[in-house]
């Protein structure tokens, strides 16, 4: 039996809140939101309504716990904008807007993959940032001001950015790891 350490658990006492509504997609929510509560972080999944279940792109439901408009973004360490068809009907949302811009204004981990970037897009959080994204957002993406690479992970600064599922490995091996060096949220 391995005994386990705080280094095992970077993310211990830190939380994540993650965006989730209808034709999300399955992986981008999925794969990282395991992945970060075994690093030992807290996730909360928000959507437009609490406790309501989402179907994903692919079928895979999600349970929101809690309502997009009742969440603050001094509770959170990050934030995770997945893809999917999802983001294109979230980014008209005046709170997803607002949640995205604070942690960004705060210095906190702003974490899109695929077409997630459409939220940071209308966020308005892109501009001078190096990004990567599906490239089918890629023109959204320059035109909002960021500056696209065609890359599996893009970290500049606070902001952390992939393409698709199957960068899903690089992708929250840097959520993590940015995360991990964030100061600790006051309580």
């Amino acid at each position: 039996m391995t005994i386990k350490t705080n280094h095992d658990f970077p993310l211990s006492g830190k939380r994540c809140l993650a965006f989730v509504g209808d034709i999300y997609e399955d992986l981008e929510l999925w794969y990282p939101k395991l992945r970060l509560i075994e690093a030992g972080a807290e996730f909360v999944v928000a959507g437009p309504e609490a406790g309501v279940v989402y179907a994903g792109k692919n079928g895979y439901p999600c349970r929101s716990d809690v309502a997009i408009r009742d969440m603050r973004s001094e509770d959170f360490d990050a934030v995770l904008l997945p893809g999917g068809f999802m983001p294109d009907k979230l980014r008209r949302d005046p709170d997803v807007k607002r949640l995205i811009h604070e942690f960004h204004v705060a210095g906190k981990c702003v974490a899109a993959i695929c077409h997630g970037g459409w939220l940071a897009i209308s966020a308005q959080v892109y501009r001078g940032v190096r990004v990567t994204g599906s490239p089918g957002i890629k023109d959204d993406l320059e035109n909002a001001g960021a500056l696209w690479e065609d890359v599996a992970v893009v970290v500049d600064g606070h902001h952390v950015s992939s393409r698709k599922p199957d960068d899903l490995p690089d992708f929250c091996r840097a959520m993590i790891a940015v995360i991990a060096t964030e100061p600790a949220r006051e309580e």
